[in-house]
């Protein structure tokens, strides 16, 4: 009985540190489409903040380079503030904002890292989400 309670301990420690934490949304991530990769670090505060940190420079307009294509506020896209304003909830990030500095919109966003280390974002206008899952790079 003895070896069979130590098993089931061991079991369990291990398939424990083996899931991912759903609050370890820290690092660099790569974007769907590729073009580009978002750091995600502590904010001050404990909770996430995003960054745009690389450009896939196929993907830049003729004659721009990485650290000079901004959007149509002539705002810098290398370096954008991509996500903010997390509170750490029952099981994920919620209440932040995601920024879409193409498009100069800004949605209602949930973080959450998953099993198997990707991360899932969802932006939401009111009731209606849409969810992305972003790779771990490196």
């Amino acid at each position: 009985m003895k070896r069979l309670l130590i098993a089931a301990a061991l079991a369990s420690l291990i398939s424990g540190t083996a899931a991912a934490d759903s609050f370890d949304v820290f690092g660099t991530y790569l974007l769907p489409k590729g073009g580009s990769h978002v750091k995600i670090t502590d904010c001050g505060d404990g909770s996430p903040c995003g960054k745009i940190v690389w450009i896939k420079a196929d993907d830049l307009p003729p004659g721009k380079t990485v650290n000079d294509v901004t959007n149509s506020k002539g705002q810098k896209i290398l370096g954008y503030q991509l996500l903010q304003g997390f509170e750490r909830k029952a099981k994920d990030w919620r209440g932040g904002k995601i920024h879409d500095p193409m498009e100069l919109k800004t949605y209602d966003s949930r973080l959450k890292r998953l099993g198997d280390g990707t991360l899932e974002v969802k932006g939401c206008i009111g009731p209606v989400c849409q969810t992305q899952i972003w790779k771990p790079v490196g």
